[in-house]
């Protein structure tokens, strides 16, 4: 046990270097094909979008991160194949962009078929969840240079031009709807683990009868109704929750997001800050804390986003002053 306050960047990750470096690599790719088919936008947002006649293709890549150290802990690789499907489709989903076509990449210092079995039941499963074709992946051996099992993605989307959704739209006075989340989903894990190994244990119960293990593991929730929801009404803007918690919401305008009735924080997060001496701040820029996904729409939208997601409600709005803030806390 240790009565040490935790924090992401002791833990290992240090979001802020991170930021720094993405940029650094950013901004070396100057590089733009001719012809046809050229970029659309600008890399940086949830998904790369390319030109595709009166259709925009879109790539999103991403992977299950340190959730696997809790898989191979518990023995149980069933799930994770559906959150790599998933933190690929909601990046794509954030964009009104229908995921259509998927292609996995393991990484592995030793092959097991056991493993492997597993993690190709949870990767059918999130494809069948959001409706989506894996067309293909690669697995390479890379003993020396991979420790364990490194599973990623990337997720090829598609969506008429005009349907778009950027947050260029985003105007003060927008609401905030947010969408629950399914637990941690799979990111903040290099904390999360931390947290339970110097305070507990994957064995430890909650008042849930879940140990902490099964709730770390608990799959990240797709959220294929995105797109029904902007058939049915005006939409400008749309976050997925991931690494960096409230701060992906900068990723959409230069406006300010404030977060006056976020939704309920479920026991996991609670846990993790009381036993972690996590501070308020740190947790909600590390973790979703409840909300996977959010909407920022005009107030008319609301009552038709409620009906085809029941569980999304209204947690603040759009603001004139930039930043992003917690009751009136700034999130940095």
């Amino acid at each position: 046990m240790t009565e040490e306050a935790h924090t992401y960047r002791e833990a290992g990750v240090d979001i802020d270097l991170e930021a720094r470096a993405v940029r650094a690599l950013i901004d070396s790719l100057t590089y733009r094909r001719s012809g046809d088919f050229s970029m659309l936008g600008k890399v940086g947002h949830f998904a790369g979008l390319i030109d595709f006649g009166p259709y925009v293709l879109a790539l999103a890549v991403d992977g299950v991160g340190t959730k696997m150290l809790v898989a191979d802990a518990l023995r149980d690789w069933s799930t994770v194949g559906i959150d790599c499907i998933a933190m690929n489709v909601n990046d794509l989903y954030v964009m009104n962009l229908e995921p259509v076509a998927f292609v996995d990449y393991i990484a592995t210092d030793a092959l097991s078929p056991e493993k492997m079995a597993q993690i190709g039941l949870g990767l059918n499963e999130g494809a069948r969840l959001a409706n989506m074709n894996i067309v293909g992946g690669e697995t390479a051996t890379l003993k020396g240079l991979v420790n364990g099992l490194d599973l990623a993605g990337t997720c090829l989307g598609v969506q008429e031009k005009e349907k778009v959704v950027t947050g260029e739209g985003v105007v003060p006075g927008d609401l905030i709807v947010a969408v629950p989340s399914s637990g941690i989903h799979s990111n903040g894990l290099t904390l999360a683990r931390k947290v339970v190994e110097d305070c507990g244990s994957y064995e430890t119960l909650l008042s849930n009868d879940k140990t902490l293990g099964e709730e770390l593991l608990t799959p990240t929730r797709i959220y294929a109704e995105v797109l029904r929801v902007t058939e049915a009404c005006e939409v400008h803007g749309m976050c997925h929750v991931t690494g960096g918690g409230l701060l992906n919401f900068r990723r959409l305008s230069e406006y300010g997001f404030s977060f006056t009735d976020p939704l309920a924080v479920p026991e996991i997060f609670s846990w993790l800050q009381e036993n972690g001496k996590i501070s308020d701040t740190e947790m909600y820029r590390t973790f979703n804390m409840g909300m996977g996904y959010a909407f920022v729409a005009p107030e008319k939208s609301v009552a038709a986003i409620r009906a085809i997601v029941p569980d999304a409600r209204v947690v603040g709005e759009v603001t004139e002053e930039p930043g992003v803030r917690l009751k009136g806390m700034e999130i940095r």
